[in-house]
């Protein structure tokens, strides 16, 4: 049953006047040059004049999906198993979903995907879920530059659960270069052996902006020897991919990975939703996080035995988040539209099929706007006075964020005096608390800017002019703003000539 078209309305913004400098938004190297000026149409933040630069964290929620998210309220009712029309047509809804987010990853079919509350539940079930196949003697190698999601649940489950049932885990801890970012690879080898039941590993990292290379990790996990209680032969691969998906192309299959959990509150959707795509055969014969209805096949309980519902149900325990999970997915479509056709959309709130073509093509020009965001940002920052950025210097190792300090500057006072001059940016040890302690620093923080697809060249040189205005000795920052005002009235100058 498809309801998609059905639901289909305008795709143009509530106002098409341009705001501030919206004249010069598409401004760039000309490359897989997204059209952000009509992006930044769809969006709130544009009209306080924000400048949004907290987008690892969380992205901005365009008008289409609050609109959407409206829309549904005539249907609203819950799904499986009713019997009237608005039951069965949000059924049909949710279940298009899953295939939207299934062909955006290029999923085989819908039974590869668990939707959660967000990445860290995700992980979460994994631990759950392989908690008693663990064997005494068994290890678990994962890195320093983990978010705590990443880290926490295997920590836990190596020192506190598994030791209350006398078996013994150890969870293993991958090092990085200090001055580059880089995973060090060759340590990992070392740490990965035939008692390595599971790999777990960040996509990209949220804190070094780092992204890992999945294929070589994915070689060393596969020949450690491992003997799986399913016959195969390798180390399962866990990737965090919250800070990978929403500016990389991603093909799980190309890709071939046990796990990989992200959330869809980074890629525009409203809070809530997560997804888990995991390989068929360890979802189905893997034990479900959580229990109760709907994930039970129907009409198969009883006193001495229980039947769990197919794939994916068998993972929906209860009333799943209906209306999220259906505006999460549709925010995939609205992504795909804005990289490619962002005057006309052809794939939000309908129901063409995404091919993984079209998601390589859209993936690919976000990637590469993205990659020249953070290095025009990059360029500039590495001339401020007393700043240390951390990770890789090639954009092409990084995902779209940068991590600083500035000498004599706590990263706090930092991020409060740029939020003073209308610059978001986010400080504090981002979740990524080993790699802080790692690299020594006292206190474990840093500021960090990071962008979007409706983020533009002004965005940045906002962004770093601030950053330079705050780090400037107090003697230069008066001489520093006389220039910056003698600059603006030339340009200003120059567009009346």
């Amino acid at each position: 049953m498809t309801v998609m078209i059905e639901l289909r309305r305008s795709y143009t913004p509530v106002e098409e006047l341009p705001q501030s400098g919206d004249h010069m938004h598409s401004r760039n190297n000309g490359h897989n040059e997204l059209n952000v000026r009509e992006i930044r149409k769809h969006f709130f933040f544009r009209k306080d004049r924000r400048t949004v630069t907290n987008n690892a964290a969380t992205t901005q929620v365009p008008y289409d999906l609050l609109r959407l998210h409206a829309s549904l309220a005539k249907r609203y009712e819950n799904v499986h198993r009713g019997q009237s029309k608005p039951s069965q047509e949000i059924t049909a809804l949710l279940e298009e979903s899953y295939q939207t987010v299934a062909d955006f990853l290029n999923a085989p079919s819908i039974r590869n995907l668990v939707f959660y509350r967000n990445t860290t539940e995700a992980i979460n079930s994994v631990m759950y879920a392989l908690l008693t196949e663990f064997r005494n003697g068994d290890n678990i190698v994962t890195t320093m530059m983990e978010h705590n999601s990443n880290y926490v649940p295997w920590y836990a489950m190596c020192r506190d659960i598994l030791p209350r049932f006398g078996v013994n885990v150890e969870c293993r801890i991958v090092s990085f270069d200090q001055e580059s970012g880089e995973l060090d690879l060759d340590h990992m080898d070392r740490l990965i052996d035939s008692r390595t039941k599971l790999v777990c590993c960040t996509g990209a990292s949220n804190f070094l902006g780092y992204k890992s290379p999945i294929s070589l990790i994915r070689e060393l996990s596969r020949g450690s020897g491992y003997s799986q209680p399913n016959g195969a032969s390798g180390s399962y691969l866990l990737i965090d991919g919250a800070q990978l998906v929403p500016s990389t192309p991603v093909d799980v299959q190309q890709m071939n990975v046990d796990f990989l959990a992200f959330s869809f509150h980074k890629m525009l959707a409203p809070f809530g939703t997560g997804v888990l795509y995991a390989r068929e055969e360890l979802l189905d014969s893997l034990p479900p996080f959580l229990y109760g209805g709907d994930m039970i096949a129907e009409g198969q309980v009883h006193p001495e035995s229980v039947s769990y519902n197919k794939l994916p149900w068998k993972y929906t325990a209860g009333t799943p988040n209906i209306l999220g999970n259906i505006v999460s997915a549709q925010a995939l479509r609205l992504i795909l539209d804005f990289a490619l056709r962002p005057d006309r959309g052809s794939y939000f709130r309908s129901d063409k099929k995404i091919d993984k073509i079209a998601v390589k093509l859209a993936m690919g020009k976000v990637n590469s706007y993205l990659q020249w965001l953070t290095q025009e940002a990059m360029i500039r920052m590495v001339k401020i006075p007393g700043i240390k950025i951390y990770g890789p210097v090639e954009v092409e190792k990084r995902a779209p964020l940068i991590s600083f300090n500035i000498n004599g500057i706590n990263p706090i006072t930092l991020a409060n005096k740029l939020a003073e001059r209308g610059v978001e940016v986010r400080a504090g040890c981002h979740c990524a608390t080993l790699a802080h302690h790692y690299l020594g620093l006292d206190p474990p923080a840093s500021c960090r800017l990071s962008f979007y697809i409706y983020n533009d060249i002004e965005d940045v040189e906002r962004a770093v002019d601030a950053v330079k205005c705050v780090a400037l000795p107090i003697r230069q920052r008066t001489l520093f703003s006389y220039l910056k005002n003698y600059e603006h009235k030339l340009r200003g100058i120059r567009r009346i000539i």
